[in-house]
């Protein structure tokens, strides 16, 4: 039974696929197919590659683009990315299903001309997390749109990502949609299937096509890597801590090197894919630049803080899609630099560093130490010279004798003299004149 469904499906499928005016290359030239393979998380470093895939299979006059599609899904805004790019490719595009296309991977699949899907693999499930009304409402109509773009149900397409559409003998109303291969070719969604690359090129009308697979360059997989949410979090944690070790203490060492390699790592990754443009690095630049101003060269906090400060969260919130996203790398590297600040502070106070930076021994009362007495109760009162004042000496003040000196005149002993001021531990006096 299964076995007549799959063959029936194929044979369906291939019917289908020729109604979709099959390719038909040039009599004698053997047709060249760029193969790009989606497998893995949907990243926006990955549809960085996609795009340069479709560029490259465009400008070497490729037959046809093919993407290799085993995919659970990924970041909404990379998959409308690669979907576009797909859209705009130029040439003709087949999606090929080789195990799963969930989620983002299906929209991929949708924006293709053709859908083959291998037997055993599947499609869907594209409800979005967290599955807000309006959110849901945006992805439906952006799986609707694009499999009407391509001649497909868009009914169909809509009820993966919205669990409140029921197709009759299809999808119950509460349930998000997934098709397995089989069940795509009879509903006429796929267009064919085939066990590998090869065959989807046959079924699409280029049999024997030559497959060129393209591969990311090693920029691109090291941006996939620096723009997940969780790495790119903790490169702004250390680049926050590196930062503001450095400004707490003198000199230039290996903290901040390493902050600034990290800062400089976020913002290269987002640079490379898109993310972000130089006018957004430029704009973190000049709000770190306000901050050591601040530290440096005003008192208080305020003149060039607070700009300082807009500018900073500015610049990381623009190097982000949404602010779904911002929040939660911008807030969680905040969150964890204060954290770890705190600890650290708190080992650091404990640590053999810290014993011998920190003046830890107390000078108490019992021990025979006092604190010097407040002076400024003598100003203002008279007295006389009982030593020479040159201009240091001692005076008597109210029966007590006093450490003083004068603004730099010489005065003989028993003069009058009034207290003027105290600076510090200096009292200052005067020749009182005869009335």
């Amino acid at each position: 039974m299964a076995l007549g469904v799959l063959v029936a499906g194929l044979l369906g499928g291939l019917e289908r696929a020729r109604a979709r005016e099959p390719l038909t290359p040039p009599a004698g030239a053997i047709p060249v197919v760029y193969v790009v393979p989606i497998h893995g998380v949907i990243d926006l470093g990955l549809a960085a590659f996609v795009e340069r895939a479709v560029a490259e299979a465009r400008q070497a006059g490729a037959t046809a683009l093919m993407v290799d599609l085993d995919t659970p899904g990924g970041r909404v805004d990379a998959g409308e990315e690669i979907r576009d790019a797909l859209l705009e490719a130029g040439l003709p595009t087949v999606a090929f299903v080789s195990r799963r296309a969930q989620s983002a991977g299906a929209l991929v699949a949708l924006a293709s001309d053709y859908l083959i899907m291998a037997p055993g693999s599947s499609i869907g499930a594209a409800e979005p997390i967290p599955a807000e009304e309006k959110i849901i409402s945006a992805l439906r109509a952006e799986f609707e749109a694009t499999a009407q773009a391509k001649g497909r149900d868009g009914r169909i397409a809509a009820a993966m990502v919205d669990k409140s559409i029921e197709i009759p003998g299809v999808v119950d109303a509460g349930k998000i949609l997934t098709l397995t291969a089989a069940q795509a070719v009879e509903l006429g969604f796929a267009d064919a299937l085939a066990q590998d690359r090869a065959a989807a090129a046959a079924a699409v009308g280029l049999a024997g096509a030559r497959l060129v697979e393209r591969s990311p360059n090693w920029a691109e997989r090291i941006a996939r890597f620096l723009t997940e949410p969780t790495v790119s979090s903790l490169l702004l944690t250390v680049g926050f801590l590196g930062l503001l070790y450095e400004l707490a203490s003198p000199g230039w060492g290996v903290a901040g090197s390493v902050g600034l390699v990290s800062l400089a790592l976020f913002f290269g990754a987002r640079l490379l894919t898109g993310l972000a443009g130089w006018e957004v690095v430029i704009l973190f630049l000049v709000g770190v630049a306000l901050l050591v101003l601040e530290l440096v060269a005003f008192p208080g906090f305020g003149i060039a803080g607070i700009p300082g400060l807009v500018a900073v969260f500015a610049s990381l919130y623009l190097s982000f899609r949404d602010a779904r996203s911002a929040l939660y790398v911008v807030g969680g590297s905040v969150v964890m630099t204060a954290l770890v600040g705190a600890l650290a502070f708190r080992y650091f106070k404990v640590s053999r560093t810290g014993q011998r930076i920190v003046l830890r021994e107390r000078l108490t009362s019992e021990q025979g130490y006092t604190a010097p007495a407040d002076l400024q109760r003598w100003v203002g009162r008279t007295g006389r010279a009982l030593t020479p004042l040159r201009p240091g000496g001692v005076i008597e003040v109210d029966g007590e004798r006093l450490d003083a000196s004068t603004e730099g005149e010489y005065l003989e002993p028993g003069t009058p003299v009034r207290v003027v001021r105290a600076e510090g531990l200096r009292i200052v006096v005067r020749r009182l004149e005869e009335p």
